[in-house]
């Protein structure tokens, strides 16, 4: 299949458009900026999500049978700051491609968020009904509401995933880089431990993409890591499986730092449809930080 990857300068879509070459499907990249890698010779397209033109472009010239979009304004707090710049991204570029995706017959394969979830009752299961708070949970929200609203039906899906981790950062830091970076060099950290999420590894993410897109699969799926634990544990299984001293783990309490945005508490997700039905089945967070630090060791396979 032809299939256009949006976003894939970033953590998911930089692992996602080899993962599809594997797969044996013909893949042209899109990104803002210039390409940061060369993916074997992948096309490469440069348009913003706010720029309907040059989607619209991109999408022409790879005739592409389906379009995962991997891209999203994700600074949660910066979404608050700025919340046109987030509704813009997060809402009208995603309708944008909805809108394409139905103009020319093809799916879409939307990734989006736990956080449209309030956080009061997780993990949530796939059906569960959102109540996004704040400007960002609210944004990824509507965008779903848009994939859901303007695709044909049969020919959307929608893929939340959570806390996304994995070496390289590709650009800007995630949770897990910080943590890695910081520990290593021995200076202590405050993690929440009244955050409870579902870490998941990128290439785990990518790699459950890729079969969601090969399959064609319909409807909502959680594309995110096997476990749900507080960020505490998630920190001292790293400490584990690193070998950095637990000790340099503090735990503390989200009301104890100023958070412009509000983040759901007891989050997480419900993988048990993605696991049965998926050859990719979501990783264990053991297996995930092995494959973690197999990346930072640069043991990966050309991975990374």
């Amino acid at each position: 299949m032809r299939v256009l990857v949006v976003g894939a300068n970033g953590l998911v879509g930089s692992r996602l458009v080899p993962a599809l070459v594997a797969s044996g499907h013909d893949v042209t990249a899109v990104a803002r900026g210039e390409a940061r890698q060369s993916w074997n010779g992948v096309p490469f397209a440069s348009a913003e999500l706010g720029d309907a033109e040059a989607l619209a472009r991109a999408v022409t010239r790879a005739s592409a049978d389906v379009i995962v979009n991997a891209a999203a304004m994700t600074d949660v707090d910066g979404c608050e700051r700025a919340p046109l710049k987030a509704f813009e991204a997060n809402v009208q570029g995603v309708g944008t491609l909805a809108r394409l995706a139905r103009e020319r017959g093809a799916h879409l394969v939307h990734v989006s968020t736990d956080y449209v979830f309030d956080g009061d009752a997780g993990p949530y299961a796939p059906e569960a009904v959102p109540n996004p708070r704040g400007v960002y949970a609210l944004t990824k929200h509507m965008g779903e509401q848009a994939v859901r609203s303007l695709c044909e039906p049969g020919r959307w899906t929608i893929a939340r995933t959570a806390v996304v981790y994995g070496w390289p950062a590709a650009g800007q830091k995630n949770f897990g880089s910080w943590l890695l970076d910081t520990l290593s060099k021995g200076q202590p950290v405050k993690l929440f431990a009244d955050q409870w999420v579902s870490p998941s590894m990128a290439l785990n993410v990518a790699e459950m993409l890729a079969e969601l897109v090969t399959r064609r699969f319909d409807g909502i799926w959680h594309t995110c890591g096997a476990e749900v634990v507080d960020r505490v544990t998630f920190g001292h299984r790293l400490c584990e499986v690193f070998g950095f001293d637990p000790a340099l783990i503090s735990p503390s309490k989200m009301s104890d730092v100023k958070l412009l945005s509000p983040r759901p508490a007891r989050s997480g997700l419900n993988v048990e449809k993605t696991r049965s039905e998926l050859a990719n089945a979501p990783w264990s967070l053991d297996a995930s930080l092995e494959r973690f630090l197999a990346e930072y060791r640069g043991q990966d396979g050309g991975n990374t």
